[in-house]
């Protein structure tokens, strides 16, 4: 009864936190391009800098103004397809969502340079772009684009592929390096990598910890707990040095992303149980991580 209890709530709380982070990634993301990126001429990378790639060419190529909204969906029409039938429906829905959401708040903000130096613009705007897509990938979203192909190769092989976003977006911006000049392009790519290094340290997902938990109530535990996280539990037998009386050690690896909530799971069973969480350096073997969808 706990455990469909805790599952409803937990359902019910992913979405919600879904939504709040995709409106504040799309907050956040839109005021750091109508400020940092816009006053340095920078190109941000992925599908968000392809975008303003495009709207540059159309304003000084062919003097005309293209809506951001309706490049960066076009855009993201494609990637969105992959998306829906390689990482799955909610994950792709938040992400269109965070997409559009994003270009509107781009089209109805207005201009405003906080500083024309551009390398400050550079190193801060690249951090605020981590952030943005920190919070989007926290609410199981991502900002579209070549998003949609780093989140499907790190699910596919448990490990973080950001660094293959920085290659692809170095492509880019040196599209942006022949068609505007190099030194854009090279204040972009301190931009994006910034933006990953950021990325790679607030994005959890793909870290592991290990939680020994030290309690009376193993029996109790040990089948919801291996339900709710589909992680596996090694158990060990010993006895309390200072009480003198049996206690169960329950020794299981779960992401970093995941350990507040184990640990409040099993609270629920085991108000006293001792738990030790220690950060996992690396993992052999076969590791459950949980569907974004």
């Amino acid at each position: 009864m706990v455990y469909a209890e805790a599952t409803k709530q937990k359902r019910i709380h992913k979405h919600l936190v879904s939504l709040i982070c995709v409106i504040l990634s799309a907050l956040i993301m839109a005021a750091n391009i109508k400020s940092f990126v816009r006053a340095g001429d920078l190109f941000p990378g992925g599908f968000t800098g392809l975008t303003v790639l495009i709207q540059r060419i159309a304003s000084e190529y062919f003097h005309f103004e293209i809506s951001y909204t309706l490049v960066n969906v076009t855009l993201n029409a494609i990637p969105a397809v992959i998306g829906y039938k390689t990482i799955g429906r909610k994950f792709t829905f938040y992400s269109l969502l965070m997409v559009f959401l994003s270009g509107l708040f781009v089209d109805f903000f207005p201009n405003i340079a906080i500083t024309s130096d551009r390398l400050l613009v550079s190193v801060f705007g690249g951090m605020i772009n981590g952030v943005a897509i920190c919070v989007a990938l926290h609410g199981k979203a991502s900002s579209g684009g070549t998003d949609f192909i780093a989140v499907y190769l790190s699910n596919k092989f448990n490990a973080s592929s950001w660094g293959t976003v920085l290659a692809l977006n170095a492509i880019m911006l040196s599209v942006a390096g022949v068609l505007f000049g190099w030194e854009a392009a090279l204040y972009s790519i301190i931009f994006q990598f910034v933006s990953t290094n950021v990325i790679n340290y607030l994005h959890k997902d793909y870290s592991k910890a290990t939680l020994n938990i030290i309690t009376t109530k193993p029996d109790e535990i040990i089948n919801p707990l291996m339900a709710y996280t589909h992680h596996a539990i090694s158990r060990f037998e010993g006895v309390g040095c200072y009480s003198k009386t049996p206690r169960t050690l329950l020794y299981i690896v779960v992401s970093e992303s995941e350990v507040k909530d184990v640990v409040h799971f099993v609270r629920q069973y085991d108000p006293q149980a001792f738990i030790n969480i220690q950060r996992s350096e690396g993992l052999e073997g076969r590791f459950y991580h949980e569907p974004i969808e």
